[in-house]
């Protein structure tokens, strides 16, 4: 089978167009033809050599959407999408024509959704399930706010709270699009700026603070994040930007009784993000969430240069259609 492959780390000029062979199953894997695979940011700072636990040579890629080819009888010809914090990492990732996968990680894709659509599902999803649903325990009524709404996991974490029926605040350094999925759902938007915490604290109902901060920032915007959260409130925490280390009060922090939650979807395999998934695949084919917006398509030749877009930053998903 083509794929795109590196055996050192580097920009996307170290990504080689490659045949390798094809992947053999047994008894408890199941093999998919990719008929789709999106290009994450992670993927690219993958390849870059951000991250101590990758094996070189490797397949990248976590996100895919495909059809069961070969494996048990019941899944034969089944589309199914997935994601994974393994694949492309320590095992062969998406960004090639088959992947082998652990049966236990066969999901059902969403009808609602094509192939491309749902390969740009995987990892802004299952990180947004994680801290609010799992982490956070985000429950009806209740208020988040979202800083870093107008990015992937922002619209995503504003979706599943909007299903779960909790009011939302966005929160960004320019206006979220009225007609993107966060946009559509965020009841108040605010600037992120030094003035951030006092006019969240302005609006109604809120001089108290959110019962939860979903920040998808992290570093700079993270004593932001802190200040925002009610007594008792939970902070989410899953980057860092601009500031791998940062400096709080901590009296403040721990009067306050402020719960602080990492949250990580790199240490989910393409098995354990399976229950995310499914749970995810639910809300689409219930219309509870929107289809991304597909910015780029490449071919798997391409792949250097669909790397080279994501690296570069675009509007919508970037996908590779093998």
């Amino acid at each position: 089978m083509k794929a795109l492959r590196f055996a050192r780390f580097g920009s996307p000029e170290v990504l080689e167009y490659v045949e390798v062979a094809m992947p053999r199953i047994d008894g408890d894997t199941a093999l998919v033809r990719i008929h789709a695979a999106s290009v994450n940011p992670s993927d690219v700072k993958n390849v870059a050599g951000h991250f101590s636990n990758t094996v070189l040579p490797r397949i990248p890629g976590r996100d895919f959407s495909g059809v069961v080819e070969r494996g048990p009888e019941a899944w034969l010809g089944v589309e199914v999408w997935g994601t994974g914090g393994d694949i492309g990492f320590t095992i062969d990732g998406t960004h090639a024509e088959y992947i082998l996968v652990p049966v236990g990680a066969l999901v059902r894709k969403p009808a609602a959704l094509n192939h491309e659509q749902a390969a740009a599902i995987g990892v802004n999803f299952v990180v947004a399930w994680l801290g609010t649903v799992d982490y956070a325990q985000l429950r009806e009524g209740e208020t988040i706010a979202v800083i870093g709404a107008g990015g992937g996991v922002g619209g995503a974490v504003t979706q599943i709270a909007k299903s779960l029926g909790c009011r939302i605040i966005g929160i960004d350094r320019s206006p979220v699009d009225a007609n993107s999925p966060a946009g559509k759902r965020i009841h108040a938007f605010v600037h992120f700026d030094e003035h951030t915490v006092a006019r969240v604290r302005d609006l109604d109902g809120l001089a108290d603070g959110v019962d939860v901060v979903f920040d998808s920032v992290g570093g700079i915007a993270f004593e932001t994040a802190l200040g925002l959260v009610r007594r008792r409130g939970r902070v989410v925490e899953i980057s860092a930007t601009g500031r791998r280390r940062v400096d709080f009060d901590l009296i403040d922090f721990y009067h306050n009784e402020t719960q602080l939650l990492g949250a990580d979807s790199a240490k989910l395999g393409v098995a354990e993000s399976a229950r995310h998934m499914q749970g995810v695949a639910q809300g689409f084919d219930h219309g509870r969430f929107d289809a991304p917006v597909i910015a780029h398509r490449y071919a798997l030749i391409q792949g250097r240069e669909a790397y080279e877009a994501v690296a570069k930053g675009t509007p919508g998903r970037v996908v590779i259609v093998p």
